[in-house]
């Protein structure tokens, strides 16, 4: 029996939660085709009968434009910094030229620690046309650093998530298993509250509101029959807080809906859920908002100066899913 830690590391929106999903066979991580979906490290134990994997998420790591950015990027290091086994994500170039490619990816590059197995995975091979660029990106990539193994894989059809299990499996320390064999995460039941109602709203606003977003929980009643739960959205400006209530209240609605049926899907039981909206002006970049509503792993200068250069993000006509 093998268990041990593997963390998922990469840019914003080539696939990690998806993937995570994938390697559980559960819907625990949001997804959405927006950048940085991903604020939390989220822990996912897969069960093999080789080897128990506990997965940590990571948010993709980017320029950082907020206090929020850069404890974003800090909660990611930090992960791969304390894992067994690294798995760096990429995704297969778009209109670029493979050393654009890899010029996308060299801030994550620079940050991969040493003394452990990391693997690369390059998602989204279905989209790749010309098949014959994918042998010689590989190799462009394992010039970069000395990746124990490099796998091309669709996620998004299912395609080669089993032999990145295996090949994850085999290097882990061999001992008995960190958690109960039916323990899925260690996360309570408000973080996915949190994490649930912000999919919806990723998913139902547009422009800047979803990334102008941050849930926080108010009141949890463990009722015997139903779980009651009040929420409060903060938004930063009058013009966000009425697009998310809609015209009746009919956007907020939906909004809690949404998240009410994910919160009853993974939890197996009936949810009654509250929300309110409210103004909190600047809350990305005031440390003590940031630590209440949960984002409290210190910034680093040293993570940051690696994306002083970074290029941006890539503009495509058809956005894919984290």
């Amino acid at each position: 029996m093998r268990f041990g830690t593997v963390a998922l590391v990469g840019r914003s929106n080539v696939g990690k939660s998806t993937f995570l999903n994938a390697a559980l066979g559960e819907r625990l991580a949001i997804v959405s085709s927006l950048p940085q979906t991903t604020r939390d490290s989220l822990l996912g134990v897969a069960h093999r009968p080789d080897a128990q994997i506990a997965f940590i998420d990571t948010p993709g790591l980017h320029r950082p434009r907020s206090e929020l950015g850069r404890r974003m990027n800090a909660a990611a290091v930090d992960a791969a910094r304390s894992a067994d086994v690294v798995l760096m994500m990429t995704d297969v170039p778009g209109g670029e030229s493979t050393a654009e490619a890899i010029e996308r990816d060299r801030p994550v590059l620079a940050l991969l620690p040493e003394g452990r197995p990391v693997l690369l995975v390059v998602n989204k091979v279905d989209l790749l046309k010309d098949k014959s660029r994918l042998l010689p990106l590989l190799d462009a990539y394992g010039a970069q650093h000395p990746f124990a193994e490099l796998l091309p894989v669709s996620v998004r059809n299912a395609d080669g998530v089993d032999r990145v299990l295996a090949a994850i499996a085999c290097r882990l320390p061999e001992g008995s298993a960190g958690y109960d064999a039916d323990t899925l995460t260690n996360r309570p039941t408000t973080f996915f509250v949190r994490e649930y109602v912000r999919e919806q709203i990723l998913q139902s606003a547009r422009r800047e509101v979803p990334h102008s977003v941050a849930v926080s929980v108010d009141a949890v009643d463990e009722g015997p029959r139903v779980l009651v739960v009040k929420a409060t959205i903060h938004v930063e400006k009058e013009g966000q807080l009425r697009i998310l209530v809609g015209k009746g209240g009919e956007q907020i609605k939906r909004i809690g809906t949404g998240a009410r049926l994910r919160l009853e899907e993974l939890l197996g039981r009936q949810v009654h859920l509250e929300l309110f909206v409210r103004i909190s002006a600047r809350w990305k970049d005031v440390p003590r908002q940031l630590a209440e509503l949960g984002y409290d792993t210190p910034a680093s200068a040293d993570i940051d100066r690696h994306f002083a250069e970074a290029p941006g993000p890539r503009r495509t006509s058809k956005a894919r899913k984290k």
